[in-house]
């Protein structure tokens, strides 16, 4: 579910004003759907961009090595924001807000103990980003990701200050097939009416490529995981942000879980995630079938905000115990320029048992709401 919900809330009171933000019911029957029951996905169609639902994201994490066997970890991610008022959409002009773009990269150097990210934001006028309809290609700018059969083209970075150049230009070749989370073609986020998404993974890309580090050319491999998902609803005021979870383990089998953490820090009970075996089948966990326990907290200088970047998580269904460890601690991004939401986003490293033998994986976690708890503050 990732940070998708929280980011693109904020976004939409930031790049609204003078806009005002219409509440879900005012605009869902017009512009605007809300993600129901009984969804057909449809592909490759529903990899592309859908201007029926106000908000979507495409979503790329993974962990990559080098020759020399250096570990690096990377983030890619383009928003699209619909406009609903009125007044923009009947404005004639090309150069008129009706889709904005965001993006977010960023490159995890554990062996230099170093973490980059970069942000855009662009409305879809005169072609400096957009997403296609009918397949997935979306971009800003010179970011750019696309698929082209069975393989993601990934391309994003730039000069991060004067002397620093970070990109990536990675293909992601699919060793599974996606899978759909939730029920009944839609992933809830609570439980009002239209508080849910549509929403599936890829979770498994065979990953190759190159990635400059401070200019430096590296030939990189790995594995990575893609998100799609796309709704028209936000959280509920009673929600303060989410925990997040995508794990890929040596057993070829993943895991993808979310918490929706509310005002007294308990579990939502609409959160959920999604058992993929090694063999492609998948299996989803509702918020009973899985806990979450911090065992390690770290604090960023910078925002102040204290994240749990250490994990116990259990699945007892399947004999499941997984404690995590980040590459790095400090994986913050602090969007100013873009989102103006603050997060962790952060490579980690998986052990415990399955079964009771060893196993071991490597993923992602995603932290939201630990800087400043979402609240009911935007415009209606």
């Amino acid at each position: 579910m990732n940070k998708r919900f929280f980011i693109l809330v904020v976004a939409m009171f930031f790049f609204s004003a003078p806009i005002p933000l219409m509440a879900e019911g005012t605009h869902a029957g017009k512009r605007f759907e809300d993600a129901r029951p009984g969804y057909a996905y449809v592909f490759p169609r529903d990899h592309g961009s859908h201007p029926k639902f106000q908000i979507e994201w495409w979503y790329f994490t993974g962990n990559l090595e080098s020759k020399d066997g250096k570990e690096y970890g990377y983030e890619l991610t383009f928003f699209r924001r619909g406009i609903a008022n009125p007044k923009v959409l009947e404005n004639p002009s090309r150069w008129a807000v009706r889709e904005i773009y965001l993006a977010h990269f960023a490159v995890t150097d554990p062996s230099e103990g170093r973490f980059h990210y970069q942000e855009k934001i662009s409305r879809e006028a005169i072609g400096k980003a957009g997403a296609k309809e009918n397949r997935l290609e979306v971009w800003i700018d010179h970011w750019h990701a696309v698929q082209d059969g069975e393989q993601f083209r990934l391309r994003a970075g730039g000069v991060f200050q004067k002397s620093e150049d970070w990109r990536i230009d990675l293909r992601l070749t699919l060793s599974k097939p996606l899978v759909i989370h939730g029920k009944s073609g839609i992933s809830r986020k609570g439980e009002e009416k239209g508080q849910a998404s549509h929403y599936y993974s890829f979770t498994r890309l065979d990953t190759s490529g190159f990635l400059w580090v401070d200019g430096k050319e590296e030939r990189v491999t790995g594995s990575s995981w893609m998100d799609h998902e796309f709704s028209t609803s936000i959280l509920n005021p009673a929600q303060i942000g989410w925990d997040w979870f995508s794990i890929q383990l040596d057993d070829q089998s993943e895991v993808m879980i979310y918490q929706i953490r509310r005002k007294g820090g308990e579990k939502d009970p609409v959160s959920s995630g999604t058992i993929v075996f090694s063999d492609g089948r998948s299996r989803h966990l509702a918020a009973d079938d899985f806990s979450l326990t911090p065992i390690q907290n770290w604090k960023s200088e910078e925002s102040g905000a204290v994240y749990p970047v250490g994990w116990k998580i259990e699945i007892p269904s399947e004999q499941l115990v997984l404690t995590s460890k980040p590459l790095l601690q400090d994986q913050e991004l602090i969007t100013a320029a873009s989102t103006r939401v603050t997060y962790w986003e952060g490579a980690s490293r998986f052990e415990g048992t399955k079964a009771g033998k060893t196993i071991s994986g490597k993923g992602y976690i995603e932290l939201t709401g630990y800087a400043e708890p979402f609240t009911d503050s935007l415009p209606e």
